[in-house]
């Protein structure tokens, strides 16, 4: 037999076995097909359980299109469902900023995805072994994704703080897919945690509190102080004094800046999403909705990325000193004016 032949012909198989055959792309097609169909049922379902009736009027009849509409938009303000301190005599008419003690519907969703997600990361990872099976190998895949991600974002400096990103992406992850869920958004009990602004600065505050900590205590309190009120500068003169100080004086203020871009944009989009997939929903039911679900899995995800993403960049960003890169900037020129290759040592003469 010649080698082109042997290369040409097909193996013979071992008597009474089928030859295998190669998988088709058939299967994945029925797959997303039972998708689909799985949701446009679930729509379905989730209709004729729990059908649109006028604002704190449950049961009674609801004219198309209007009040299909205003049934499925949820203003801003979250509904409590544990008064901590109820008031007899409550205002008419609710301010706008208010510090009452209370449990909403966001708060309650929130715990429930928060419990969801360490008891499946617990039961993914209990008992790790060497050899991983299909859900340790899962989580650990999902886990060295997002840590070759972040470090190549972030660079070495970020690798300690890893687990920190990745808690970030997790749990906005599922508290932004959580509003997906028919039953989610559909009863006062539950809510899209995101879709709240009080979540989303609750959040945004645990991130800026993290990466000032951890500039204080990489850099101590006057070095990190220093990076806003860069005193050491008058040494170079007057003018460059006062430039730097106006310089740090602008950075402080972007501190501030941080925790309301990262709240306000994820609060945004998701709440933005939720109205867009409630309007689009109680007009046609069903079948376009399954696209703009497929649409909001995306954008959700994103959202998550950019949150973390920040948050990690901006705790890299606090633990860096300005005296090492003038110091790093100081060493190459005067490599460059002695001649030499920067960062390399000359022997003695």
């Amino acid at each position: 037999m010649s080698s082109e032949q042997a290369t040409t012909d097909p193996v013979a198989e071992p008597s009474g076995t089928t030859p295998a055959t190669e998988p088709s792309g058939r299967g994945l097609s029925s797959r997303w097909f039972l998708l689909i169909g799985a949701v446009i049922l679930i729509d379905i379902v989730a209709f004729m359980l729990f059908p649109p009736f006028p604002k704190h009027q449950p049961g009674e009849a609801c004219s198309f299109p209007v009040c299909f509409i205003e049934s499925t938009l949820e203003f801003p303000a979250p509904v409590t469902v544990i008064d901590l301190a109820p008031d007899p005599n409550p205002p008419a008419v609710p301010p706008l900023v208010t510090f009452h003690p209370a449990i909403s519907n966001t708060i309650l969703t929130m715990w429930i995805v928060m419990a969801v997600v360490l008891a499946g990361a617990i039961l993914m990872t209990r008992g790790g072994k060497l050899v991983p099976g299909r859900a340790q190998n899962v989580f650990e895949a999902a886990y060295e994704f997002l840590s070759d991600f972040g470090i190549g974002l972030a660079g070495p400096k970020a690798r300690p703080y890893i687990p920190i990103f990745a808690a970030f992406f997790l749990l906005i992850l599922f508290d932004n897919w959580v509003g997906l869920v028919p039953p989610v958004g559909k009863i006062e009990l539950l809510r899209a945690p995101s879709s709240d602004v009080n979540i989303t600065i609750g959040m945004a505050l645990v991130s800026f509190v993290i990466f000032h900590v951890e500039g204080i205590r990489h850099l101590g309190l006057g070095g990190y102080l220093g990076k806003f009120f860069p005193v050491y500068e008058f040494r170079h003169g007057i003018g460059a004094g006062f430039i730097a100080m106006f310089v740090g004086l602008i950075e402080l203020m972007l501190e501030f800046v941080k925790p309301v871009t990262l709240s306000m944009r994820l609060f945004g989009n998701i709440y933005g999403g939720e109205v867009a997939l409630g309007v689009i929903t109680s007009l046609t039911i069903a079948v376009i909705p399954v696209a703009l679900i497929g649409l909001e899995l995306m954008l959700n995800a994103i959202q998550a990325l950019i949150f973390s993403v920040l948050t990690l960049m901006f705790i890299v960003l606090a633990i860096e000193s300005h005296h090492e890169e003038e110091g790093q900037v100081a060493e190459e020129a005067i490599d460059a004016i002695d001649g030499k290759e920067p960062g390399r040592l000359q022997p003695a003469h």
